[in-house]
C-alpha cells in the first residue's frame, strides 16, 4: 500500500515539473500602463494607458521559453484632463487617428533573481520600433479566488526616450526621458465550450 501510495505520488511530482508554461490573457480591469514626465522641473504629470490586451506565457522551469505580446490602445489614455487627453493623441504625439495602438513583443526573457525578470522586447510606438528592457518582479503566481483559474501577477518599469519614438515636441524642457510603470494581472482564460 505504501509503494502504491508512493509510486502515484512522484508520477505526481514528476508530471508537474514536466507541466507546459502556462499562457495567461491580461486582464484589463487590473492593469494600468503609467507614464511620468518632468514638466520643465516645475510638475512630474502622469497617464495612465488602459484597455491593455495581450497574453503572458511564464514557464518558471524554463524562464528563457517564456514571452510576452501585448496592445496598448491609445483609445484607453487617460490623464484626468480630457484636453490634455486630445493633445496627447494628436499628431504632436500619438497621432492616434493614423496609429490607434502602442505594442510590445519581447524577444527575451531572463532570470534577474529571485523574483526578477528581465524582459526584452520590440515596442512599437507611433510606428517606430526600438528595443525595450523591462525590469520585471513576479508578484505572485498561484489560484486567483475570484476568476477560480491560474493566475499570475507581474509589476514593471522602464525607462524610454520618447523622441526615440516621433513623440519628442518640447523635450527637452519637457524630459525626453519617460518612466513607464506596469502593473498586470493575467489569468489563464477558461477552456472552450
Amino acid at each position: 500500500m505504501k509503494r502504491s501510495l508512493l509510486a502515484a505520488a512522484l508520477v505526481i511530482v514528476a508530471g508537474t515539473a514536466l507541466a507546459a508554461p502556462l499562457t495567461y490573457k491580461i486582464d484589463a480591469n487590473h492593469t494600468d500602463v503609467v507614464a511620468s514626465w518632468s514638466h520643465f522641473g516645475f510638475s512630474n504629470p502622469i497617464a495612465h494607458f488602459g484597455k491593455v490586451d495581450g497574453h503572458i506565457t511564464y514557464d518558471p522551469a524554463d524562464v528563457g521559453a517564456s514571452k510576452v505580446e501585448v496592445t496598448i490602445p491609445l483609445s484607453g489614455l487617460n490623464s484626468h484632463v480630457a484636453d490634455f487627453d486630445d493633445h496627447l493623441r494628436s499628431d504632436d504625439f500619438f497621432d492616434a487617428e493614423k496609429f490607434p495602438a502602442i505594442t510590445f513583443k519581447s524577444t527575451s526573457v531572463k532570470a534577474a533573481g529571485k523574483g526578477k525578470l528581465k524582459v526584452t522586447g520590440d515596442l512599437t510606438i507611433k510606428g517606430i520600433t526600438k528595443p525595450v528592457t523591462l525590469n520585471v518582479t513576479i508578484n505572485k503566481t498561484g489560484i486567483q479566488p475570484m476568476a477560480k483559474r491560474e493566475a499570475a501577477g507581474f509589476s514593471a518599469t522602464t525607462m524610454i526616450k520618447r523622441s526615440d519614438f516621433g513623440v519628442g515636441k518640447y523635450a527637452p524642457n519637457v524630459s525626453d526621458e519617460v518612466k513607464l510603470s506596469i502593473t498586470t494581472e493575467a489569468i489563464v482564460p477558461k477552456p472552450a465550450q
